[in-house]
């Protein structure tokens, strides 16, 4: 059965965004696990900083034990959120084998934001896969004030089911 890794950036709507994934992941039957990077309490990169070698370890082992991802985030400022930008810094400086946390792995990138989240989308898509990620076409985006269209979300996650199964 496919294990998949859905790494939410923040604890409020992309977190819930994050377990509603989760559920329908169940219904489909496929194993998975949510990630809060907020929970994880990194600390922003920087020469002069070090974080808990114990805190990237497990984050790195649930990243290359997964066959697939799904990256939930909202776009700030036009861009990636700064906390999945500074967690993914840690995981490739802190760890020699960060690569299989990230190479020939396949992504689904989604967002619930304000609007459509199509800056955040395009720009992180453009960092996962210089990481050697191969992100589906195919987004989730969810507009906080309009209704999650479940069956569209369900063929979606049935796309990375597909390219992951055994």
């Amino acid at each position: 059965m496919p294990n998949i890794l859905i790494i939410s950036a923040t604890n409020d709507n992309n977190l819930e965004l994050s377990n509603k994934l989760q559920a329908f992941l169940s219904e489909l039957q496929v194993e998975s696990k949510v990630e809060s990077l907020e929970n994880l309490d990194l600390p922003l990169f920087g020469g002069k900083t070090d974080v808990e070698d114990s805190i990237i370890k497990d984050f790195v082992r649930d990243l290359s034990m997964a066959k697939g991802l799904i990256f939930c985030a909202p776009e700030y400022n036009g861009g990636v959120p700064p906390v999945l930008s500074n967690a993914i810094t840690w995981v490739t400086v802190k760890t020699p084998e960060w690569r299989d946390a990230f190479s020939g792995k396949f992504a689904l990138i989604a967002t619930s934001s304000g609007g459509q989240g199509n800056r955040f989308l395009t720009a992180f898509r453009s960092q996962l896969e210089h990481l050697g990620v191969n992100v589906l076409a195919r987004t989730i985006s969810h507009q906080q004030e309009k209704p999650l269209k479940e069956d569209s979300v369900k063929k979606i996650l049935q796309g990375l089911i597909g390219v992951i199964g055994d």
